[in-house]
Order: C-alpha cells, then structure tokens, then sequence
C-alpha cells in the first residue's frame, strides 16, 4: 500500500511542538531508534537511549528540549516526546474504515436501533431491543444480549460478547474474546451445597475507555460494575461484580481485581498484581507487577510488594528463615528486655 508523505512542518502545524533542522523533510510511518528506515519518524522519550542517536536511519526524530542539541538529524522538540510519538503514530496508522451496513448472515433482534453509518459483520447475533450508535462497527461473530447500549463510534471486534443489559460509552474498543456483563461469582452456603446468587446488576463503561482481549468484566450482583471514563485495560484482566475502576487508570495484563472493590482515578497497576475484594484504592496509585494488595490504600503514591527473585539455592534458604520470622522476632523483643534488665542493674 503506498503511504501518504507528511513534511515535518505539516506535522507541527498539527501537533504544536517546534521543527529543528530542515522542516521540508518528508516521514510516512514511525519507527524505533534502532530499527527504523529512510522516511521514518522516530521518537527519544529517555536520555538512556541516546547513544542510538548516532546509528539510527530514520529520516527525523521527535525528542524533548534536553536532547535537542543530540542529534543532527532533523527533528521535532516538543514537552513530552512519547506522548507526541503516540499522536503522530495514530495520525499515520488510522484504523481501517469499515462500510456501513449490516451482513445478510447477522441475526437482529426485534426493536433494535442501529444507526444507519454503522458497520454489523458477519454472523453478528444482536438481542432484541439493543441500541447501537453512529459509525460503530461490530465485527464478525459479535453477540451482543438484550437491551444494550452502546454509543458512537465503538469498535468491537470479532467474537466480542456483551450480556444483557449493559451500557457501552462513546469510542470503545474491545478486542477480541473480551466478555463484558458475564455473571459475577456470587454463591452462597446451603446445607454442604452451594446456592447460585442471581447477578441482576449490569456493566456500565464510560467513553474512550480499550478492553483488551480476553478481559472480562462481571456484572454487578445488586448495583452496578462501573468502568469511568479514559480506562485502559490490557489483555486477560479480571475485574469481578460491583468492582469500580476511576477515570483514566491503566491496567496491565493478567491483573485480578476481586469483588467490590473501588479503583481510584488516575492509577496504574502493572502486570499480574491481586487486588483482594471489599478494598478501596485511592487515586493516583502506582501498583508494581505482581504485587498483591491486602488492604485498602489511602494515600497517593507507588505500592510494591514483591519479593525479589535470586537464585534457588539462596532462594530456599531465606524462605526458610521467612518461616520462622514470627519466632526471630520474639526472641529479639526477649533479648530487649534482658538488655534493658541488665542496664538496670548496672546503674
């Protein structure tokens, strides 16, 4: 496919940001420092990449006002060189543009509202009574229950389900095999059996908010499961029944949020960290990978609880000394004591 040419003075024009160096030269894709090729745009977001400065052939660099002078390349200066990458990269890799319609295979329930610009694919099953807003596109092998809204421009894409009831916001994106409104696990104790617990709340997801592939979101068991507005969420997350994720969190893959918990705006949990159910999360948290919270967290900040790997011979020996911590301890507080017996004495 021939790509269209931007000058970096088109660029600017767009983004802000300032040209130093020659502002006719041309870019059609992005690239990485060390990998990119004539006419592509690269970015320096840390200064501990500098040194690829001099190998690099990409045809112009996006960098922040402390490497300007690093380089002889063309380049674009602007505050924050990553988020400017992420712009410009958007800009020349738009998402493909499906026609409007729906496929003769897709099963439509009666009383559904799609709007006409919408895109419904192949062996897409949409419940009676659904409403689904302008310019979405619902790809192949989509289901989609009754009684769901889902707003402007959302791209689902294939075999994406969404239960009953639930409400979608404006500019989702939902990848592939992401379950959105699946039963909670609610169960109850009966005479040795478990008795299922009817999950009647729904999911409710603001705008601009990306599920990954094969997240899953549970509906509520009484109120709802709400994700707010800006949320990201990576591949194979699971966020449990009445669960609440603040505007603008990011999570990274593989994380467990437990039920009714409450996710602060403006946080970012990394990669397979549990978040025990029942807790309350302030906002502006930073969770490290595979840290496991036990407790709520009240005050702003960055949380890790991982216990550094080594190698298993040492590994074995300081989990054994671990074990027998509850014990060190009382011996330590016993030998305070005879310390503070024997300075008594010796006064």
């Amino acid at each position: 496919m021939e790509r269209t040419s931007y000058r970096l003075a088109d660029i600017v024009a767009r983004f802000g940001g300032r040209v130093q160096g020659d502002a006719e030269t041309t870019v059609i894709q992005v690239g990485a420092l060390d990998s990119a090729q004539a006419g592509h745009l690269a970015f320096l977001a840390s200064g501990k990449y500098r040194a690829q400065l001099t190998a690099t052939r990409a045809a112009a660099i996006i960098l922040g006002e402390a490497d300007a002078g690093a380089t002889v390349l063309p380049r674009i200066v602007c505050d924050n060189p990553y988020a400017y990458f992420a712009k410009v990269s958007a800009f020349l890799n738009p998402a493909a543009q499906l026609s409007p319609g729906i496929h003769p295979s897709a099963a439509i329930g009666e009383g559904t509202h799609i709007h006409p610009t919408a895109h419904i694919g192949p062996h897409v099953v949409i419940g009676a009574g659904t409403r689904i807003g302008a310019r979405c596109a619902i790809m192949a092998g989509c289901s989609i229950g009754a009684d769901v809204t889902i707003g402007e421009e959302a791209r689902l894409y294939p075999r994406v389900v969404v239960y009953h009831d639930c409400a979608l916001g404006n500019r989702l994106i939902a990848h592939s095999g992401a379950v959105i409104g699946a039963d909670g696990f609610g169960m109850a104790m009966d005479e040795g059996r478990w008795l299922k617990i009817p999950q009647i709340g729904r999911v409710v997801i603001g705008d601009d908010v990306e599920i990954g592939a094969n997240t899953t979101i549970d509906r509520g068991a009484l109120d709802d499961t709400v994700i707010e507005d800006g949320v990201k969420l990576d591949n194979q997350i699971q966020v449990a029944h009445n669960v609440r994720i603040g505007a603008h969190t990011a999570i990274a893959g593989c994380v467990g949020i437990a039920g009714s918990t409450t996710i602060g705006r403006y946080c970012r949990i990394g990669g397979s960290a549990g978040i025990l159910g029942h807790l309350s999360i302030a906002d502006h948290v930073e969770i490290s990978s595979f840290t496991l919270v036990g407790k709520s967290i009240r005050e702003a900040g960055s949380y890790t609880g991982i216990f550094p790997f080594s190698a298993n011979e040492e590994w074995r020996k300081n989990a054994a000394h671990l074990r027998h911590l509850d014990e060190l301890a009382d011996k330590v507080k016993m030998l305070q004591q005879e310390v503070e017996i024997l300075k008594g004495k010796n006064r």
